[in-house]
């Protein structure tokens, strides 16, 4: 016999889409967000989902989540690195995720849903970047030194005229400055 209990069942199959002994579907165990967490893919997956406004295609998040792996473009996918993306999603992730209730997929169209239980996921993947977003501070810092290297060099080759411990200090100032910001901004 199986009882259910908290959305998981004592034969340790899962099955969030049977209420528990209150009628709540609508709340997943830790245990079983961390389980689906606990794969790259599938945190891929949700994250993709968490910016479509509509169904997805399983060929364009298997393209994406291919191009985030390999580290380029979707453009510039092989055919067998689309392909191994592909059949780990169509047989494994999205039938599990399914199961869950965490999307909807439909395998004969091809699409994929959030459903709500997916938003339940949202505070594990806030701080993670996607692959393809780049953080501006390295770009920034590297501005502050072209920036204070051609200040030096100006005074160096006569065109800017002031003492070398001022020029220090607003070099100092200017990377204070920019720390300062960074800093503020990470904390928002």
């Amino acid at each position: 016999m199986t009882t259910v209990s908290r959305s998981r069942r004592t034969d340790g199959q899962h099955s969030p889409r049977e209420p528990d002994a209150d009628g709540d579907r609508s709340v997943l165990d830790p245990d079983d967000i961390y389980h689906i967490l606990q794969t790259r893919r599938r945190r891929d997956v949700l994250r993709y989902l968490h910016t479509a406004d509509e169904p997805v295609r399983l060929r364009d998040l298997a393209e994406q989540i291919a191009a985030w792996e390999h580290e380029v473009t979707v453009e510039n996918l092989t055919s067998s690195q689309r392909q191994r993306v592909y059949i780990s999603l169509y047989q494994s992730h999205l039938p599990k995720l399914d199961n869950r209730g965490i999307v909807s997929y439909d395998k004969d169209r091809g699409t994929i849903e959030s459903t709500p239980l997916a938003s339940q996921f949202d505070p594990y993947l806030v701080g993670i970047e996607s692959p393809t977003e780049s953080d501006p501070w390295p770009h920034r810092y590297a501005g502050t030194v072209g920036c204070c290297g051609l200040f030096l060099t100006a005074i160096a080759g006569g065109i800017v005229s002031i003492p070398w411990t001022v020029a220090a200090v607003l070099v100092v100032l200017l990377f204070a400055v920019v720390t300062t910001v960074h800093a503020y901004s990470e904390r928002m």
